[in-house]
């Protein structure tokens, strides 16, 4: 503080300084990151309820790179459950399983949504922006009734015959003649 050090910072160099959180009651004794333990991460492991306490008897906020992982699966844990929420909150009663993987819609261009709206006759309201537009499309996606086995079978048979589904229904045959 006054420009003196105890000698305890300076006998071991940034290396091999120890991770300063307590996990359960443990002091961990992982070597440091370059991951701080700043306010905005405590608040964050607060919220999560997660078991992980700065030691304050240590001299540094660095954390080993173990706990920066747990602290940022459980932050994406946290995000994709609110996701989930969110979406069930806004979606009809027609949803089936949430465990399904989804298709992200948001993900395609405008003018791909347009033509899934334009091809499966889906009604909206003039003007919608690609976010709106998107999660319109995805609650009519969500709708579609699909016969797992009959669509297996049919890709599987596409990718062994090498064929194209458009080329079906030009009457082209992927058969070498």
């Amino acid at each position: 503080m006054n420009g003196f050090s105890t000698g305890e910072e300076d006998s071991r160099g940034a290396a091999d300084q120890i991770c300063c959180l307590v996990d359960e009651g443990e002091r961990c004794t992982r070597p440091t990151s370059n991951a701080s333990y700043s306010k905005r991460i405590q608040n964050k492991v607060t919220q999560r309820r997660l078991k992980l306490n700065l030691d304050h008897m240590a001299r540094h906020i660095y954390i080993c790179e173990y706990h920066k992982q747990v602290i940022l699966c459980a932050r994406s844990k946290q995000q994709q459950q609110q996701q989930r929420r969110r979406k069930e909150s806004e979606e009809d009663s027609g949803e089936t399983d949430n465990d399904l993987p989804e298709a992200d819609l948001f993900q395609l261009q405008v003018g791909t949504l347009r033509r899934y709206k334009r091809h499966y006759k889906v009604s909206t309201r003039p003007g919608l922006n690609k976010a709106q537009l998107a999660d319109t499309l995805m609650k009519h996606f969500k709708t579609i009734p699909v016969v797992e086995k009959e669509a297996l079978t049919f890709f599987i048979f596409t990718v062994k015959t090498n064929a194209n589904k458009l080329d079906q229904k030009n009457g082209l045959s992927s058969e070498p003649t």
